[in-house]
Formats: C-alpha cells, structure tokens, sequence
C-alpha cells in the first residue's frame, strides 16, 4: 500500500493540551487550531519525503524505513529518531519520548502521537 498522495486535515482531538505540554506558545496554538493542515507524503520504496503546511508553516521530513535520520517536532526543533514500518500501512516512530503512529486505511491517515498519559490524534483524507 502506499502512502503517496497529498491529504487534508479532517479533525483533531487533544490538540490544546498536547501543544501545551510539547511547550508551544498559547499564541501559536490559538492560531494553528483551527487550521486545515494539508500534508504531502511521496513514497519511494522505504524512502518517504513529508511536507506538512499548516497556513504559513511548512514543516519537511525526509526518511528511510529503519535507518537513523533526523526529524522536525511540531516545536521546530530536530531530533534523532528510526522510523519503522508494522504491515504495509503504518509508521511507528519514538521521538524523544513522544511516540507517532501513521495509519493509512483507504484514503485516510490517521496520525496518533502519544506523550506519557497524554494523547493527540489527527485524522486527514486524501484529496
């Protein structure tokens, strides 16, 4: 299955309280809740490239399934991570004590990120 194709954030849960505890601005969090993300995924095999622009934001990840590479938090800042594949349709990457897992059923991706008992979800369908 690939995940290749551009989607449309559809809805989010915890988003608040998840940005707050990631140590976001209140006033960046104001002004990214109510905006519709459109994230862009091109897969090459194990290779992916992710843009994510959120208004005037633009946030770009490039991996390879199972090796080290660096990756931008939602923060701005960049950390280590290895992101790994369960099936053919989900990524599973720890970032720094936060944990993200890329569902793609259909034409929707579901993105949950876990931080301790704290859990932020987001829900895109291909467009």
């Amino acid at each position: 299955m690939s995940f290749t194709g551009k989607y449309e954030l559809q809805s989010q849960e915890n988003f608040e309280p998840f940005m707050k505890a990631l140590g976001l601005p209140d006033d960046q969090i104001q002004k990214g809740k109510d905006i519709k993300s459109i994230s862009e995924i091109v897969q090459d095999g194990k290779k992916f490239k992710i843009t994510v622009t959120t208004g005037s934001k633009v946030m770009h990840n490039e991996f390879t399934i199972g090796e080290e590479c660096e990756i931008e938090m939602l923060t701005g800042e960049k950390v280590k991570a290895v992101v790994q594949m369960e099936g053919n349709n989900k990524l599973v990457a720890n970032l720094k004590g936060l944990k993200s897992v890329t569902e793609l059923n259909g034409d929707t991706i579901t993105n949950t990120m876990t931080m301790g008992d704290l859990t932020y979800k987001r829900i895109s369908k291909r467009i």
